[in-house]
């Protein structure tokens, strides 16, 4: 049996070798993905945003200035003290550490980033989790934007592709937008 390598364990040790281990704030591909979900809010202002898996706070960061309140978690808690402490200066951020689904914040959101880390779940899990967040969006408005890698990788349980497969046949979301860039797609989905 091989070692599971999506733990905290596994997340914490590649944020202790490597402050920005995939590099999300200096790599030109990660500005390109960053602006494209930028480009899919808008023109809209959100309430209140959930972004599980924010890494180092990048996108955090600039969630912050569409959103009246950001709430933003990391399973590491290297990555997640690095994000805090870029948005510190940002008081409608909020990051803690944890890991889906336990440790999701209560209430509803009218945005909830689901980006890069569909891919580290279960086909199975990832389905009950897509069902959880669904039902934690408002009601008619609240918005789902997926935007996943299109890679490969050996800690990958799923492609992007099966991400966004199984995102697409919960119930309750509708697609508003999709898109596939090089290297990467974004889907955007509504509560009905």
């Amino acid at each position: 049996m091989t070692e599971d390598s999506t733990t905290e364990a596994v997340f914490e040790a590649k944020y202790l070798e490597a402050p920005d281990p995939w590099n999300f704030a200096t790599s030109p591909y990660e500005r390109s993905r960053y602006a494209a979900i930028l480009s899919f809010l808008k023109p809209r202002r959100f309430a209140r945003a959930f972004e599980p898996g924010c890494s180092v706070g990048v996108l955090t960061a600039s969630l912050a200035r569409i959103c009246g309140q950001v709430e933003a978690m990391d399973i590491s808690p290297t990555a997640a003290r690095v994000a805090s402490e870029r948005c510190r200066h940002q008081r409608n951020v909020t990051v803690r550490q944890g890991a889906l689904p336990d440790a999701m914040p209560g209430g509803f959101f009218d945005l909830i980033i689901f980006s890069e880390i569909g891919y580290y779940f279960e086909p199975g899990t990832l389905s009950q989790l897509a069902i959880l967040l669904t039902s934690r969006l408002v009601a008619g408005s609240g918005v789902l934007l997926g935007a996943h890698w299109l890679g490969r990788s050996d800690d990958h349980r799923i492609s992007g592709d099966q991400v966004h497969d199984i995102l697409g046949a919960t119930a309750g979301l509708a697609l508003s937008a999709a898109e596939r860039f090089e290297g990467f797609r974004i889907g955007r989905w509504t509560r009905a």
